[in-house]
């Protein structure tokens, strides 16, 4: 994989959470940590729109961990399940408005990672990158190294693991290239879900 993408600017992250989570399809999430740089292509995303959202954290109001999500647009959502994973979330829209999309998959080094635990574990992404600026190109960011992704490219489902979420639950937020295999366990609904 060639390095030399153009970072996403915050002005990406400022369109509605839906469209932001589809257009993340395709593009890469470049961690470098350590002296070492992490290259990997996002294949699958959901998105977590508003306090109307029975799915997204900040449905329960703002708290010290949601606070992140109010804005401003672009930055980390990282947060912890579990007492051992973390996942990875950038905010989107814009201030005051908590939305995010969470970043469930990416492909490796040729190797599908397929859980936003593993996805974490994999980039040495942990709590201390929460509120990162995910634009500035420092230690974590997103880049378009223009790859087209056709619409049909990309499956469309229900997010995973909401179902105390109600009406919700079957919103058709979960983005996946249509290519990537994704395991059993994957399909399994989970206990958590993305930025409730």
């Amino acid at each position: 994989m060639v390095p030399g993408g153009k970072i996403l600017p915050q002005s990406y992250f400022t369109r509605p959470t839906v469209t932001v989570a589809r257009s993340l399809i395709g593009k890469y999430l470049v961690r470098v940590s350590r002296g070492r740089r992490f290259e990997g292509k996002i294949v699958e995303v959901e998105a977590y729109v508003g306090p109307e959202d029975k799915a997204c954290h900040a449905s329960k109001g703002r708290t010290l961990r949601t606070d992140v999500m109010f804005g401003p647009e672009g930055i980390a959502y990282v947060y912890l399940i579990y007492g051992m994973y973390h996942c990875l979330n950038v905010v989107t829209e814009r201030v005051g408005f908590p939305s995010a999309v969470l970043i469930r998959a990416i492909v490796l080094d040729g190797e599908l990672i397929d859980g936003p635990g593993k996805l974490c574990r994999a980039l040495q992404i942990d709590r201390r990158l929460n509120r990162a600026d995910l634009t500035s190109g420092e230690s974590l960011w997103f880049e378009d190294r223009g790859e087209a992704v056709g619409r049909g490219s990309v499956e469309v489902h229900p997010r995973v693991g909401v179902d105390y979420a109600g009406e919700w639950a079957k919103k058709p937020w979960r983005f996946r290239l249509r290519m990537v295999p994704v395991s059993p366990r994957a399909r399994r609904p989970k206990k958590h879900g993305g930025a409730r």
